[in-house]
């Protein structure tokens, strides 16, 4: 067993050298080759320096995407507190990446999902059927993914909104609430001709 899994890693080394220029530049073919390498156990991203690197520059590809996606983050935070759909995020990725070549959802969360094993805050989580993108360090459960769900359509919620569909009792939804406002992650609007406070999130409005 252990003898054919050195004949893999060869095979999948000639490879990678041959489709050196695919892998870096198409993003499904980078995708292939990371569950190519996968399958056998190898992690190309596990350090920015090392074969991989030197071989490919992979790691130095995602470590870039990395540092690309905390600029992003980091410009965008002040009008979305630090939630932003994966999709919006690729949008900013791209226009900031010009020349640089293509780059494809899966890039995206694997270089967060370094970034997230270095503590930065980030994470990504689905809402509904859309991934977002977390950038700061606020533990956000099943509640908040919740009414961010509820707010898909309209961008807002209200109080009275979240309890008829949610049947939650009033603390619960201010809890929630609480928290996402606190974070900057939600924007309130007083002047609603209901008159009852509405909840916007500038995270679902950005990326429209």
């Amino acid at each position: 067993m252990e003898e054919q899994l050195d004949v893999f890693k060869r095979n999948l080394e000639a490879f990678a050298l041959k489709y050196k220029k695919d892998i870096n530049k198409n993003p499904e073919f980078r995708r292939q080759f990371q569950i190519m390498c996968q399958s056998i156990g190898v992690d190309p991203l596990a350090s920015k320096k090392g074969f991989w690197s030197e071989l490919l520059g992979v790691g130095d590809f995602y470590y870039h995407l990395a540092v690309q996606i905390v600029e992003v983050c980091l410009r965008t935070r002040g009008s979305n507190g630090g939630l932003i759909e994966l999709s919006e995020l690729k949008r900013h990725l791209e226009k900031k990446r010009k020349g640089e070549g293509g780059i494809s959802d899966d890039d995206i969360e694997r270089a967060i999902k370094k970034l997230k094993e270095l503590g930065e805050g980030f994470d990504i989580f689905t809402v509904g059927s859309t991934k977002m993108v977390q950038s700061v360090p606020c533990e956000l459960n099943s509640d908040h993914t919740a009414v961010l769900a509820l707010a898909q359509g309209t961008n807002f919620v209200t109080s009275s909104l979240v309890q008829r569909k949610l049947g939650w009792n009033p603390q619960r939804i201010a809890t929630a609430l609480d928290l996402l406002l606190q974070e900057g992650m939600a924007w309130i609007d007083d002047q609603a001709e209901e008159r009852e406070r509405r909840y916007y999130f500038p995270s679902l409005m950005t990326a429209k």
